[in-house]
């Protein structure tokens, strides 16, 4: 059975959303001390995740101790190690995570006696092979103890970061002052909501989060369907869909643009970006003026066990769900996600759900003769209060000569379930 309530993004009242500002200000100097520093603290969480990883996952601590800080040698102040043992923590802790989570379920399954479901999930446990975190791209996690943020100087700069307490005291003293300027999104940022004490630092850029109020929910509006695909990225209940940007380009003709790029070259990574920008694109443009509630497809294990080409590897649906996490809050929009399950062949008008009334992006209801754009009518799908059907239901592959699929306390239009021809 699949959850059927909406759900709030977060409990709090608060959210965080961060900014990136350019180092390129900085002096030649400057920047080869942070690149230094950088890759000392990377070094170090490396070092980390070596020590913690044979370890077993229950007696791992968020906080190193000092025996355990102490066995790497390093220049890097007592403060800054225990960040970056912090940081490598939760590294290794993520990892074995979901492992562990899946050998707890295998006992609870023993002992509600599910023997058939632990040793299916056990074969799945012993599949599973955890390799050793690298760390590469790492960035240093600076709180207040390292962070100065000066946003008001008489200088030709927004602003200035001043970097301490990063060296012990055996080496020279080292204090980082980085001029920066703000952009666009950054005092977008200020104006909705505080800046935090901590940074993020990169050898080429500076990353500041922001806390956010959340706006109060809507309590009166419409309630909003969203199918996603490729060919047209964002389909509403409302008739709106997601067209080609200013410069004729839309999903499909940029995932078909990835295709032909070599993974890991330049190309690949401008068109990656251009694939994500498109669909912030997309979502900025849309109007969530008297919406309550907005209903999407909960999808998951799209390309599970299954072979896909490198087009639709390029659908990277999570982008998706990420840009409405950063953008609904701010709205009081609620979000409700459902399973995908039959929207796609269901007539939106009638009721009558079968394979055969969609074919690609055409819809035609074989019942009532009810034609429109499949992607269309599956977000009308979404938007409706529809009964769950059940797992076994699904297995049975009604779908293929078909059932009436009705919102709870609709009436059936017809008393009878009737095949079509």
């Amino acid at each position: 059975m699949f959850n059927r309530k909406a759900k709030e993004i977060a409990e709090d009242n608060t959210y965080v959303l961060s900014t990136k500002a350019s180092l390129k200000f900085s002096k030649e100097g400057k920047l080869d001390k942070i690149n230094a520093l950088v890759d000392e603290y990377r070094r170090v969480t490396s070092l980390f995740v070596d020590i913690l990883w044979p370890i077993d996952f229950k007696d791992i601590p968020p906080l190193l101790t000092i025996e355990t800080t102490s066995k790497v040698d390093t220049w890097l102040s007592k403060r800054l190690v225990q960040s970056a043992g912090k940081q490598a923590s939760g590294i290794v802790r993520g990892t074995k995570k979901k492992q562990v989570k899946r050998l707890a379920q295998v006992e609870k399954f023993k002992q509600e006696g599910m023997f058939k479901k632990a040793r299916k999930l056990q074969r799945i446990c012993d599949k599973v092979v955890m390799s050793k975190p690298k760390i590469q791209e790492v960035c240093p996690e600076l709180d207040s103890r390292f962070v100065d943020i000066n946003l008001s100087n008489d200088t030709v700069f927004d602003g200035w970061v001043s970097l301490s307490s990063l060296t012990n005291k055996e080496t020279e003293k080292m204090e980082i002052h980085l001029p920066f300027k703000k952009t666009k999104h950054f005092n977008k940022m200020l104006q909705m909501g505080c800046i935090k004490k901590g940074v993020r630092l990169s050898k080429s850029s500076i990353t500041f989060m922001f806390n956010i109020e959340k706006a109060p929910l809507r309590t009166t509006g419409i309630t909003l369907g969203l199918d996603v695909g490729m060919k047209t990225a964002l389909s509403f209940s409302n008739g709106v869909t997601s067209g080609k940007d200013v410069h004729g380009h839309d999903l499909d003709s940029i995932c078909k643009k990835l295709c032909r790029k070599l993974k890991g070259s330049k190309a690949f990574w401008r068109a990656q970006q251009h694939r994500d920008n498109h669909i912030n694109w997309c979502f900025n443009l849309i109007d969530f003026t008297g919406v309550k509630r907005l209903n999407i497809e909960k999808i998951e294990n799209l390309r599970k066990g299954k072979k896909t080409s490198r087009y639709l590897s390029h659908f990277v649906y999570t982008k998706d769900k990420e840009k409405l996490d950063r953008l609904l809050p701010k709205t009081g929009v609620l979000l409700g996600e459902y399973s995908p399950a039959y929207t796609s062949q269901r007539c939106s008008r009638c009721g009558w759900t079968r394979k055969a009334n969609r074919k690609g992006k055409k819809f035609v209801c074989t019942a009532c003769d009810f034609a429109c754009d499949a992607d269309v009518n599956a977000s009308v799908n979404l938007s409706l209060d529809l009964c769950e059907i059940s797992r076994k239901e699904r297995l049975k592959h009604k779908s293929k000569k078909g059932f009436f699929w009705y919102a709870l306390g609709q009436e059936p239009i017809v008393p009878v379930v009737q095949k079509v021809a």
